[in-house]
C-alpha cells in the first residue's frame, strides 16, 4: 500500500527517515567535539563503552522520533527497549522469570507510553517535526490514515531496528579497526584525502562523495559480515521441503543460521580475519545474507551502510583509538558484543583541526 505524508510520496518519506537516522552518528560525534573547547586536542582521552554508544544513539532517536528530551522517562523507555530486545530471540515461554515474559511486559509498557503521547497530541492538535507526526498524517491513495495501533507499532519497530543495530555496528567497526592497524591506516588515508579535497566544508560529506570512498565501503561490508548483528532469520516452510536428506514439513518454522554462512571457509577465505580487501570481488550469490534477501530484505540496508560510512569518515579523520581489553570474551545473545562492552580509549589526532 503506497503511502503519502503531507503530500510526500514514499520515496520522500524514505529520504526523510534516512536523514533523521543518519544524523545520529554525527550527533554522537558532536558530544565529543563539544567537550574539546578548553582541552588539548593531542592529550584528551575518551573512554568509550558500548553502553555509551547506545545511550547517545537512543537519546537522539527519542528527539527525532517523538520529540522527547532526555529525562527519567526516556531512561525508563531505554530500559524497556533493552528488555524487549533481550527477549526477541528467547525461547517463547511466557511465565514470570523468563526473558520472553519480560520482553512482553516491556512491549506493553512501551505501547502504553507511545499511545499516551499520541493521544495527547490529538487532543490539543499538537504538531511536531518528528516521525510520530509523520506517521499520524500518513495516507494511502484512498486517503486512509494509519490507525493509532499501527502508528505505535511502527514507532516501536523502527526504534528497535535503528537503535540497537546501529550502535552495535558502530561498535564492531571500531573494534575490528582497533585490531587491524593496516586497515585503519588505509581507511584514514582515503578519508583524509577526501576531506582535504573539499574546500569550504571539509567535515561534511555528500552523496556525491560516496563513490569515491571505495575502501570505506569495503570496511563497511567486512564489518557487517563479521558482526552478524542479526545472526539468524526466522522463516516458515510454505510446502514440504527436502534438504540434506531431511524432510521439512509445510508449516514448520525454520531457523536460518546466517552466522555460519558468513564464517564458512568454503565461501570466505580465512573467514574469522578482518580483511576489507576481500570485497574487491563480490560474494558468491546466496552467501551474503546480512540483510536477508528477496522481497523480505531489510528495508534499511542502505541506510545502515550510510550510517557506518558517515561515522567511519569522521572517526578516521579526527581520532585514534585502542581497545582497553582486546582479549575480552565475546557474548552472543541477544546481540554479539565483547563481554566488557568493548571499552576503548579515544584521542584526538594531533594533526586534526
Amino acid at each position: 500500500m503506497a503511502m503519502a505524508v503531507g503530500g510526500m510520496g514514499a520515496g520522500d518519506l524514505a529520504w526523510w527517515l534516512g536523514l533523521v537516522l543518519g544524523a545520529a552518528p554525527l550527533l554522537c560525534l558532536a558530544v565529543w567535539h563539544s567537550a574539546d573547547a578548553c582541552m588539548s586536542m593531542s592529550t584528551l582521552v575518551y573512554s568509550l563503552h558500548w553502553n555509551y554508544i547506545g545511550q547517545v544513539t537512543f537519546a537522539n532517536i527519542c528527539k527525532m522520533f517523538i520529540s522527547m528530551e532526555p529525562s527519567p522517562l526516556t531512561c525508563q523507555i531505554d530500559q524497556w527497549f533493552g528488555g524487549l530486545v533481550a527477549g526477541l530471540r528467547a525461547f517463547p515461554l511466557d511465565f514470570p522469570g523468563t526473558a520472553f515474559h519480560g520482553a512482553r511486559k516491556c512491549r506493553r509498557k512501551l505501547n502504553a507510553v507511545f499511545r499516551q503521547e499520541l493521544e495527547a497530541r490529538k487532543k490539543v492538535d499538537k504538531e511536531c517535526d518528528d516521525l510520530m507526526s509523520g506517521l499520524m498524517h500518513m495516507e494511502d491513495e484512498q486517503g486512509r490514515k494509519l490507525s493509532d495501533e499501527e502508528v505505535v507499532d511502527n514507532i516501536v519497530s523502527l526504534v528497535v531496528a535503528g537503535y540497537e543495530s546501529t550502535a552495535s555496528a558502530i561498535m564492531w567497526a571500531t573494534y575490528h579497526l582497533a585490531k587491524s592497524p593496516a586497515a585503519l591506516a588505509k581507511l584514514r588515508e582515503e578519508n583524509v584525502a577526501l576531506s582535504e579535497s573539499k574546500a569550504g566544508s571539509p567535515l561534511m560529506i555528500t552523496h556525491d562523495d560516496l563513490p569515491k570512498m571505495k575502501y570505506t565501503a569495503k570496511v563497511v561490508e567486512e564489518t557487517i559480515r563479521m558482526a552478524n548483528i542479526a545472526p539468524m532469520l526466522h522463516r516458515v516452510a510454505n510446502k514440504d521441503v527436502e534438504y540434506g536428506g531431511y524432510m521439512i514439513p509445510a508449516g514448520w518454522s525454520v531457523l536460518v543460521w546466517v552466522r555460519s554462512l558468513h564464517t564458512d571457509p568454503s565461501f570466505y577465505q580465512d573467514p574469522l580475519t578482518f580483511k576489507p580487501d576481500r570485497w574487491d570481488e563480490p560474494a558468491k550469490p546466496g552467501t551474503y545474507q546480512v540483510f536477508g534477501g528477496g522481497y523480505r530484505i531489510c528495508a534499511g540496508n542502505m541506510l545502515a551502510r550510510l550510517q557506518l560510512t558517515i561515522m567511519l569518515h569522521h572517526l578516521s579523520i579526527g581520532y585514534e583509538w585502542e581497545l582497553l581489553n582486546p582479549n575480552a570474551e565475546i557474548g552472543y545473545l541477544p546481540h554479539p558484543r565483547p563481554m566488557d562492552g568493548a571499552t576503548m580509549a579515544f584521542r584526538k589526532l594531533k594533526t586534526s583541526a
